[in-house]
């Protein structure tokens, strides 16, 4: 065979370095889109912040910061979409906000520079501080007082030997975060160097003194003795403390299953006794050191507001998040396009990147607005009656309505969040499975987990609705649910079985 050329036409999808940083961007949250825009700003001397009130893109196209969303309105719904922005608006917004004459400058400059020398595909821890949020970064991530630490402040504050500060301080070691001692005393004895000639008796007294420490039951061996320790803390004349320390001392299994018979057999108490003595042991906290585990608090920043105006529901951007940056004019004058000078191709490479940032941080907006919107105008049901008159939605949904792909919508969904008068919730808390019904509808597995916490909340104490129960309660509003997928939705909301639910009549 002798070697030919062929010449084949065909179409393949390239992903452009505007391309791949619209879809990072589109996949921040926050917070995190707040230190990416900081970066930018420090890194290119294009972009500055824009602190006068001028016509953003955002101010330009009104249904793009608000967009309001009638009531079950099909009329309204499809007028609605009609005025999202399309893809010719956003490059109208953007004109508006480079703010120099493309005559002069064109829209599309040579770039030499390596995009990974500039935005690294990985996104960056949050440290800092930033222009376009009142957050203090710096109090995000610093830790607070362990328990350890907690513990060690007291120790440095009791009179010890130095031999007993060093049983302390081993024993204070083998306290995990629940406030409970994880080593055996024998274990911690063996450790000891034998020069030390540390007795097994020194360190129980050591870990008496330990255990007066605060939190209240601190560095307790077992559940029963963490119990015994917050209950001898109480004053000896409090009511029921003497039957309450009998259940913990040999009966607290009985008490875990809920077997009432047996301990009022063993104990020979009446039902009113037990119930008070079980209330009584329900005030101590099994684990006295949680409270001081080494947890960061994690902030939420709302993407978009929902609120009810005149009995529609509408959607506006948080204008925290919208860029409030721009070209900086006086660089941008700087650029003389028939140069190639060192210093010129520097200022058109940045002048162009910073071109791409603005117009992608634009596209994000919208696409966010218009997902949200949609969301929105499907699940009305839930902002006005709650989680039972939630829909099914899945991503696919969504994607029709705003005709773009799957995989966007998640990457939109993703840690972003919707303020709505019911509370602040991640886009993704919308989106839920279906159950069918006998008339031939659908319902949500959010609607469907609802309507099993209503029924376990009105449900008799005394005598708790089993799964089957449940399962035949929603048969007769029409809801097919099988009695494993309503075990599964209750263990999901942390609900207790039947059997752990089972309270004493009170009297």
């Amino acid at each position: 065979m002798k070697p030919t050329l062929q010449l084949k036409l065909g179409q393949s999808l390239t992903m452009t370095p505007q391309l791949q940083q619209a879809i990072r961007l589109l996949q921040l949250s926050t917070l995190d889109l707040q230190q990416e825009i900081q970066e930018a700003l420090e890194s290119n001397p294009m972009l500055e912040v824009n602190d006068q009130e001028i016509e953003t893109p955002v101010d330009k196209h009104e249904n793009n910061t608000q967009q309001p969303v009638t009531e079950q309105n099909n009329s309204s719904n499809e007028s609605t979409a009609e005025s999202l922005t399309t893809g010719d608006d956003t490059d109208n917004s953007l004109e508006a906000t480079d703010q120099w004459d493309d005559k002069v400058i064109p829209a599309d400059l040579e770039v030499d520079t390596n995009w990974d020398d500039l935005y690294q595909t990985t996104s960056t821890n949050l440290s800092g501080s930033s222009d376009f949020s009142d957050i203090n970064f710096d109090e995000r991530n610093s830790a607070g007082e362990t328990l350890q630490d907690h513990l060690l402040w007291q120790l440095n504050l009791t009179l010890m030997s130095d031999t007993d500060r060093i049983i302390a301080l081993a024993i204070i070691d083998g306290i995990n975060t629940d406030g409970m001692l994880t080593h055996p005393l024998e274990e911690i004895h063996y450790s000891f160097e034998k020069e030390l000639d540390i007795e097994l008796d020194e360190v129980v007294a050591v870990l008496r003194r330990i255990q007066q420490f605060d939190p209240v039951g601190i560095a307790a061996r077992s559940l029963s003795e963490c119990l015994l320790l917050q209950l001898m803390q109480l004053p000896e004349d409090t009511p029921w403390r003497h039957e309450a320390e009998l259940i913990i001392n040999g009966h607290l299994e009985s008490l875990a299953v809920r077997d009432y018979a047996t301990l009022k057999k063993k104990l020979k108490l009446k039902d009113e006794s037990l119930s008070q003595a079980i209330q009584l042991i329900q005030t101590l906290n099994p684990k006295p050191g949680a409270y001081l585990s080494d947890s960061r608090t994690e902030y939420v920043v709302p993407d978009v507001y929902v609120s009810k105006v005149n009995n529609r529901w509408r959607v506006e951007l948080n204008p925290d998040i919208a860029p409030k940056i721009q070209i900086n004019n006086q660089y941008a004058s700087m650029v003389r396009r028939a140069d190639s000078g060192k210093d010129n191709t520097f200022l058109r490479n940045n002048l162009q990147e910073a071109r791409w940032f603005i117009k992608s941080l634009t596209s994000r907006n919208e696409t966010l607005l218009k997902v949200a919107s949609r969301i929105v105008e499907i699940q009305q049901g839930f902002l006005d009656q709650g989680e039972e008159a939630m829909k099914p939605l899945v991503l696919h949904d969504i994607a029709e309505l705003v005709e773009m792909h799957e995989s966007t919508i998640s990457r939109v969904t993703t840690q972003k969040y919707m303020h709505t008068p019911r509370g602040i919730f991640e886009l993704k808390y919308f989106f839920s499975s279906h159950l069918g019904t006998d008339s031939g509808g659908e319902c949500s597995s959010t609607a469907i987990r609802a309507i099993i916490k209503k029924l376990v909340v009105a449900e008799n104490p005394i005598k708790p609705l089993s799964d089957n129960k449940i399962s035949a309660l929603l048969k007769d509003q029409g809801i097919n649910v099988a009695r494993r997928t309503i075990a599964k939705y209750r263990e999901s909301m942390q609900i207790p079985p039947s059997n752990e639910r089972k309270q004493l009549p009170q009297n």
